[in-house]
């Protein structure tokens, strides 16, 4: 938090007054005013992304044809994690059910969420993470949902890789139905040939111990020097400070972002011997 009218009241405490106690006074007023304007800051920026997400959110719980209960608690839980006021929560139930009604224009919710997210990469991989757990709410997300997640994946600057990695730390499978490409890249992670498994709800790397690898979207064959480029690319990128003001569900995401790239960078570093 900003502490600047904190230490103003300090100043003009104690230039007013020329005392201990007039300092300490004006402190507690300048923070005061510094709580109450991060609290207005937070909001507002909670605002900026809840009516998009749970828009999309809709669209994605409705693009295979109906809505199951699996989904609906997924959303459910979003909704506590963020910690919505009765007034947020109430926005984002009616852009949830609109989003579920046919003809809804993904576009803009997309270029609304695009530009939330622009300045943050790492709020831009919270907001994905978000979508690909509701769209695996059911196991498997089917070839609709698989696609939004595609068109989502993109708006939001990914590359296919990107998203690919993300669900392999996550557990999950490309569905089948998907294009032939998208197979032949989830498998290529390890090097070439199907992943067995692919399309069965789960990839058979435990969500617990990804492709270290696949967490720093490179592949096993890039030189150790390539390899800690992307990785500090990676870390300067998701490092869950720079989250400013954003829930603390988003910045828990950021967290294990930044968590999973470091561990994957110890991984990789003990498997080569790189000091």
């Amino acid at each position: 938090m900003n502490l600047l009218w904190t230490w103003v009241g300090a100043g003009l405490g104690l230039a007013l007054g020329h005392s201990f106690g007039a300092l300490v006074l004006g402190a507690l007023i300048g923070w005061i005013v510094d709580t109450a304007r991060h609290q207005q800051r937070r909001m507002r920026a909670q605002r900026a992304f809840v009516a998009p997400l749970f828009a999309l959110l809709g669209v994605l719980a409705k693009s295979d044809g109906r809505v199951s209960q699996a989904e609906i608690d997924a959303t459910e839980r979003m909704m506590q994690r963020f910690d919505l006021d009765a007034a947020q929560r109430a926005e984002a139930i009616g852009r949830f059910n609109a989003g579920k009604q046919s003809g809804f224009a993904v576009a803009p919710v997309l270029a609304e969420l695009r530009r939330v997210c622009a300045p943050q990469p790492q709020l831009a991989y919270a907001v994905l993470d978000v979508l690909a757990e509701v769209a695996y709410a059911e196991g498997i997300a089917s070839p609709a949902k698989f696609q939004l997640l595609q068109q989502a994946a993109h708006a939001l600057g990914f590359s296919e890789m990107h998203l690919l990695a993300l669900l392999m730390m996550r557990g999950h499978a490309v569905p089948q139905g998907t294009g032939n490409a998208w197979r032949q890249a989830w498998g290529g992670w390890q090097g070439g040939g199907s992943r067995p498994g692919a399309g069965s709800g789960r990839s058979p790397q435990s969500s617990d111990s990804p492709d270290p690898y696949a967490v720093l979207g490179v592949s096993r064959g890039e030189e150790d020097a390539s390899i800690k480029r992307a990785y500090r690319k990676l870390i300067s990128q998701y490092h869950p400070d720079r989250l400013g003001d954003m829930p603390a569900e988003l910045r828990h995401r950021a967290e294990r972002r930044a968590s999973e790239i470091n561990a994957a960078w110890e991984a990789i570093k003990a498997e080569r011997g790189i000091v």
